[in-house]
């Protein structure tokens, strides 16, 4: 574009934005599906996004842009996909039941709670007889509820029953636990990670399940650093072709130009104490590398090792050993 300081922007769109109802292709022999234009080995040509006026009532015309401009960031699970997937359609069925099964709890607790009195006559106000309203309309219950201080009249001859199931409110944490684990096992997450209850947890349990969660966020973190990398090479590459960066021998050696590297952010333990002497011993028996520890700790190893001698080396020139 010709905005901003150099001539590269990025616009993030939800995937809510591309046109379904667009079925004709641009390209003789292709196909849309959900708003993606397909050639016949299923590779993505084009994307249809709908398009608003300002107030974002009227659409208007959608607007057509090329797989060449378009990342499509989406998790695909099988060979044959070609749209992304929601990764709650595993468990999303389990997340209904426990939303349903809660909300009918709290229903029949809060009708538990309510203190309502029910009048039962034994004559009624308008019995047949010598009576100048003949005209008397018998109530109706239909869609009544009760609510807390209510105070009611009943017909002659009618009663109250209750039905009271029993053991929801009861069973209420054993079901919804059960289902917060079975939620978790289809998401690759541990319970903890996803219902916050560590009350059950010990040093071991707890380090396993961070060490399994790291493995299901592996592949995320994978699929998120691959778009990363294209947008930071495009970002260099535009600056190149705009002079701010002078870099003549830029395209015979755009990989040393390119090189990068991402450092993710620190790990808060457990147990720092025994986090610390497992790093020491791996440190010097060499299972692990200074670089690598840094790396866990969301440091960069060079600038570490840089602050590292400016502390020996101030401390030094103060007189002090710092062993």
């Amino acid at each position: 574009t010709d905005q901003g300081f150099i001539p590269f922007q990025i616009q993030t769109m939800e995937v809510d934005e591309l046109d379904v109802a667009q079925i004709l292709p641009r390209h003789k022999g292709n196909k849309v599906v959900g708003g993606i234009e397909y050639n016949r080995w299923n590779r993505p040509l084009g994307y249809w996004f709908r398009q608003y006026d300002i107030n974002g009532s009227q659409l208007l015309n959608s607007v057509y842009v090329d797989a060449k401009d378009v990342i499509f960031y989406f998790t695909k699970r099988r060979p044959s996909q070609i749209r992304e997937m929601s990764d709650l359609s595993p468990t999303v069925t389990r997340i209904r039941d426990a939303n349903e099964f809660m909300t009918a709890v709290s229903v029949k607790e809060r009708i538990t709670a309510c203190l309502a009195v029910f009048i039962k006559k034994t004559n009624p106000s308008n019995a047949p007889g010598r009576s100048n309203n003949t005209n008397s309309v018998r109530p109706s219950y239909d869609g009544k509820t009760i609510a807390p201080g209510m105070i009611r009249e009943l017909d002659p001859n009618d009663g109250v029953e209750t039905v009271n199931p029993n053991g929801q409110g009861t069973d209420a944490t054993t079901y919804i636990k059960l289902m917060q684990h079975m939620i978790s096992a289809g998401q690759g997450l541990s319970y903890e990670a996803t219902s916050r209850d560590m009350s059950e947890t010990n040093y071991s349990s707890a380090r396993q399940g961070m060490i399994e969660d790291g493995l299901t966020y592996a592949d995320e973190k994978e699929l998120l650093m691959e778009v990363m990398d294209e947008i930071y090479e495009t970002f260099v590459i535009s600056c190149v072709l705009t002079g701010i960066i002078s870099a003549p021998d830029f395209w015979e050696n755009k990989e040393r130009y390119l090189a990068h590297r991402w450092t993710e952010a620190p790990k808060k333990w457990i147990d720092p104490a025994k986090e610390a002497t497992a790093n020491r011993i791996a440190l010097s028996t060499g299972q692990k590398t200074f670089k690598e520890i840094s790396a866990e700790n969301g440091r960069d190893w060079q600038e570490q090792m840089d602050e590292i001698l400016d502390v020996l080396e101030y401390a030094e020139s103060r007189g002090l050993n710092m062993g």
